[in-house]
């Protein structure tokens, strides 16, 4: 092989990583703005409930209301959390999936990238 094979064979490893690198970054912002999303979510129910029970409390007339108040509230955060944790373990599965699919797609990059070092080095 000649340099300017040399050269293009560098430069093409050059790029895949490039590209490759570039495209965990983006599964990384994809990932982050997931979680982002999610905890804003979590944290508008918190404030809901907050401001429920400050509304049941306002507005009870005793405290047999205030505490009937509650166990609502109780039971309606508890649905929200099993929910909500299902939905996490939902989107942490997704996201190993797709860096598993990254990973494996490097790989393979890497091994052909090896191929081409190889013959380089023979030539």
């Amino acid at each position: 092989m000649t340099l300017n094979d040399n050269m293009k064979t560098l430069n093409d490893l050059t790029n895949n990583s490039v590209e490759r690198m570039t495209a965990l970054g983006e599964l990384n912002m994809k990932v982050a703005e997931r979680m982002a999303t999610r905890q804003m979510d979590l944290f508008g129910r918190w404030m809901e409930q907050g401001t429920k029970l400050m509304r049941a409390a306002t507005e009870a007339r005793g405290y047999s209301d205030l505490y009937k108040a509650q166990v609502d509230m109780t039971k309606d955060a508890s649905e929200q959390m099993m929910a909500e944790s299902k939905t996490n373990l939902q989107l942490a599965n997704e996201t190993r999936d797709e860096y598993r699919a990254w990973f494996e797609a490097t790989m393979a990059e890497m091994r052909k990238g090896g191929g081409l070092v190889e013959a380089t080095a023979k030539a």
